[in-house]
């Protein structure tokens, strides 16, 4: 089951988008998705593929590594000359890890494609509002944008 919400209003700037989806493999299309329509939004579909890419690669990770049957998809422009995407999974434990693959290996290189596209990539710990406990990991990048949109 896939839950989306509508564009978020803000007082200044430009729409953010959310996505709850399954922790799984299909997701990772959704994903896709979901990251070209909001750049093609902001007339930023140059940058478009490169973000499909970041957050498919973000599903991945989620779905191979984390645990829960739910995920939050994120994007958003937060300033011009930025975009934002994120993925929120309930596994705080465990952490993404730039690593060097071997050779033969058939995984493993989602990060570095990751780290290469984007201005910065990293991850938040998330707390519970009620407990104050960690429950949840939100890996995010911000995009290096090929050009900026008049919007």
């Amino acid at each position: 089951m896939t839950t989306m919400t509508a564009p978020r209003p803000r007082m200044k700037g430009y729409p953010g988008y959310r996505l709850t989806a399954d922790r799984a493999p299909k997701t990772a299309k959704e994903a896709r998705l979901l990251a070209r329509v909001a750049m093609a939004v902001w007339g930023l579909e140059d940058d478009a593929e490169t973000a499909a890419l970041v957050m498919s690669e973000f599903v991945a990770n989620t779905v191979r590594h984390a645990h829960g049957p739910r995920i939050i998809l994120t994007v958003s422009r937060p300033a011009c000359d930025r975009v934002y995407l994120a993925v929120t999974d309930r596994s705080p434990d465990r952490h993404p890890q730039l690593r060097t693959p071997d050779e033969d290996a058939g995984h493993g290189r989602g990060l570095l494609l990751v780290d290469d596209l984007a201005n910065r990539w990293g991850f938040d710990l998330l707390r519970s509002r009620r407990s104050g406990e960690l429950s949840a990991k939100r890996v995010w990048a911000e995009l290096k944008l090929v050009r900026r949109s008049p919007l």
